[in-house]
C-alpha cells in the first residue's frame, strides 16, 4: 500500500492529493492509512486527520456505490428540503449520514451547494437535480440504478 505514494512528493502540499487517491481507490480512507500518508508526509497523524474531516469530501466510513447529497442551506431548507431529505431517507431505506445494508446508496447532507436559485436541490452521483419535488425522487433512484444495469453489461 506504501507503494501507491511513489507518485507523490513527500511534501505536505500533496496531502489532499492523497487523500483523494486513497478515497478513490478504496471508497472512502482507511484508518490504517492514516499513519502511512503521515509517515510519507513527515508530517503528524492528528494533522491528516484534521485534513480529513475538515473536509466532507472525504469519509472514513465505507460509503455507497452512490451517494446522494441534499443540501440543507437556508434557501433549500425553506423552500422544503427537510420533505426531500425525508423522502429520499424512507425510499432509499437509509438514514440520513448512512450506507444502506447492501452498500449501494450513501444519504448525506451538506450546508450549502451554493446553487440557492435552484433549491431544493440533491446531487445523485455528481447530477444536480434543482427544483426538487418529492415525487421527481423515485425516478432519480431509478436511473442511478438503471446506470447499474448498463454498465454491467
Amino acid at each position: 500500500m506504501d507503494s501507491m505514494f511513489d507518485e507523490f512528493s513527500t511534501e505536505q502540499k500533496e496531502l489532499i492529493h492523497i487523500l483523494h487517491q486513497v478515497q478513490s481507490d478504496f471508497g472512502y480512507i482507511p484508518p490504517e492509512t492514516i499513519g502511512r500518508i503521515a509517515r510519507h508526509l513527515k508530517i503528524s497523524e492528528s494533522d491528516v486527520y484534521g485534513v480529513l474531516t475538515f473536509y466532507k469530501a472525504f469519509s472514513l466510513e465505507p460509503r455507497g456505490k452512490h451517494v446522494v447529497t441534499i443540501c440543507m442551506g437556508t434557501a433549500c431548507h425553506v423552500r422544503g428540503a427537510p420533505r426531500i431529505l425525508d423522502e429520499f431517507s424512507r425510499q432509499l431505506n437509509v438514514e440520513p449520514g448512512g450506507t444502506s445494508e447492501d452498500k449501494q446508496f450513501t444519504l448525506e447532507t451538506v450546508n450549502c451547494v451554493g446553487a440557492c436559485a435552484l433549491g431544493p436541490i440533491a446531487i445523485a452521483d455528481g447530477e444536480y437535480h434543482g427544483q426538487l419535488k418529492t415525487s421527481k425522487i423515485e425516478k432519480i433512484i431509478e436511473t442511478i440504478s438503471k446506470n447499474d444495469d448498463t454498465t454491467k453489461e
